[in-house]
């Protein structure tokens, strides 16, 4: 038997887990890897359901059956939309390693934009009088100052900090790749005060953000934060939201979008772009500032 056939004579099970080693030795985030088992890991059901057991004999009738079932159901556009990625991903792979021989043209459900919610001052200034941990208060303000995403936040190790120059090195942002994001003055006051409250001098491989027992915070510490927080204020915050509203507010200060695309860690800017909620006054003001009036005269 040819290397070629016995590919395609393996099972979806079989080909599954080879898709999943494929991405753990891309060196993947952790989040990603559940991605890519939820997503993918739901196609495969699906494809078992429907008694395909082998790639080659996907077609594209078995993806549209997946996705008309979830509309069916009511699931969030978003949900749909995120299987229908890792769908495609899977079957790109099935494609290039031999199980497939044929490709298969993933129709992508719509997801209508919406404006997500943001944090705007007067709330942050609300949630930050709740914070009564030096820690807690230069954590908000860290994640509002640079958007990053909560598991780099993280990952975060003293050394990953200048003060000086308020440079924070993201050594493995998404997909892997180091970044570089900054703090400003008032954001490095905090970090500094809630260092020197820590009960011993962390060293530069020492973690940013330490629980009360001094390990590295984890995401289910920072979620009963948000949550503690929220309960208190009475406005809902998550990490999510401080980076949308650091990518909106930045856009309003005047802030280049390709500047504001390296900062984000985003490939492409069009990602960016859909971070970005500017209100009709926004508008307004951005066009009273740039249209005709300012460039023609008569």
């Amino acid at each position: 038997m040819s290397d070629h056939a016995a590919m395609t004579d393996c099972t979806v099970d079989e080909a599954l887990q080879d898709f999943y080693l494929s991405r753990r030795a891309k060196g993947c985030s952790p989040a990603t890897l559940a991605h890519y088992e939820y997503s993918a890991g739901m196609f495969v059901q699906h494809l078992k359901r429907v008694s395909v057991a082998r790639p080659c004999d996907v077609t594209s009738r078995c993806v549209n059956q997946l996705l008309d079932n979830l509309q069916a159901r009511g699931v969030a556009e978003a949900t749909a939309h995120a299987v229908a990625r890792g769908t495609k991903a899977l079957l790109r792979f099935w494609l290039r390693e031999g199980y497939m021989t044929s490709p298969i043209t993933v129709t992508m459900p719509r997801v209508t934009q919406k404006r997500g919610p943001l944090v705007a001052p007067d709330q942050l200034r609300k949630v930050l009088d709740q914070c009564h941990s030096r820690r807690d208060r230069a954590l908000l303000l860290f994640l509002a100052d640079t958007g990053v995403r909560r598991a780099e936040t993280l990952a975060l190790n003293w050394g990953n900090i200048d003060f000086t120059t308020g440079v924070v090195k993201i050594a493995r942002g998404k997909g892997g790749k180091p970044r570089l994001v900054v703090i400003g003055a008032k954001t490095r006051r905090a970090v500094l005060a809630y260092r020197r409250s820590l009960p011993h001098s962390p060293g530069d491989i020492d973690p940013v953000w330490q629980s009360r027992s001094s390990n590295r915070l984890a995401a289910a510490g920072v979620r009963a934060l948000m949550i503690r927080l929220s309960r208190k204020s009475g406005i809902r915050i998550t990490p999510h939201m401080f980076r949308r509203t650091f990518a909106t507010m930045s856009v309003r200060q005047g802030m280049d979008m390709i500047s504001l695309q390296r900062l984000m860690g985003h490939a492409d800017i069009s990602m960016t772009a859909r971070y970005v909620d500017l209100l009709d006054e926004d508008l307004v003001a951005a066009h009273s500032e740039h249209g005709l009036d300012t460039w023609l005269e008569w």
